[in-house]
């Protein structure tokens, strides 16, 4: 399966979406980052997205591969998918990932269209609704986006591929482990915690379990998300 993430707005949760998500889901499928700027993090290979020829290689290489797509590299992305016709059908599926700011809600809209401009045809588009607000109805944050939607049927709404905010993602970023490895650190903090000999050392070793308690709590909601995708 080969999955692009994409979205021309900056901020939404792209690489979260690909290392946290996808990933763990797809072991088989290798990671690819399109991404001029973050080409230095070193989680994944890092592409150029006027490198389209090389993707394609990527595309036809691997049989299965998610490629994080930069906002600062999608029209690249895009103008090489025009000058190589077809390609986008290489492509499984594009996952959109957004959040619930107005200007982020009117990006999507503008990256449903302009895939489903190029020939993506809807089903093969997915929205994933990020960092959604657990006391707020998701459609009610996403009112803007679920407009557009239901005027042009560029791609389903669909409110159960939702990822609710979470500091999780932020503590973990320079972490090489997955969340599952996380929750299931069988590491005794508290036993740690009483033995270390000074009051930082505590607070050190008290970060590590609560950053296990935090994925241990995320876990069931990304897999329910990531069954709502219905990725087949």
């Amino acid at each position: 399966m080969k999955i692009a993430i994409l979205n021309f707005s900056g901020n939404v949760g792209k690489t979260t979406i690909a290392r946290h998500l996808l990933a763990p889901r797809l072991p088989k499928a290798r990671l690819l980052s399109v991404e001029s700027a973050n080409a230095d993090e070193g989680e994944a290979d890092a592409l150029r997205g006027t490198q389209f020829a090389m993707l394609q290689q990527a595309l036809q290489v691997d049989n299965d591969l998610i490629v994080d797509i930069g906002a600062s590299n999608i029209e690249d992305l895009l103008a090489g998918m025009q000058k190589y016709k077809g390609s986008h059908a290489d492509f499984d599926y594009f996952v959109v990932p957004t959040v619930a700011d107005a200007k982020q809600q009117r990006d999507t809209s503008n990256t449903v269209e302009k895939l489903s401009g190029i020939g993506v045809a809807p089903g093969r588009i997915r929205l994933v609704l990020n960092r959604i607000d657990a006391t707020i109805p998701v459609a009610e944050q996403f009112s803007l986006l679920e407009q557009v939607l239901s005027a042009k049927a560029f791609c389903a709404f669909n409110p159960l591929c939702a990822i609710t905010e979470n500091e999780i993602y932020q503590l973990v970023k320079h972490d090489s482990r997955s969340l599952r490895e996380l929750a299931e650190d069988t590491t005794d903090f508290k036993g740690l915690i009483a033995q270390a000999p000074t009051r930082q050392a505590k607070v050190d070793i008290a970060q590590g379990l609560a950053i296990k308690r935090l994925a241990d709590g995320v876990l069931p909601e990304l897999d329910a998300c990531f069954k709502a995708l219905a990725l087949q």
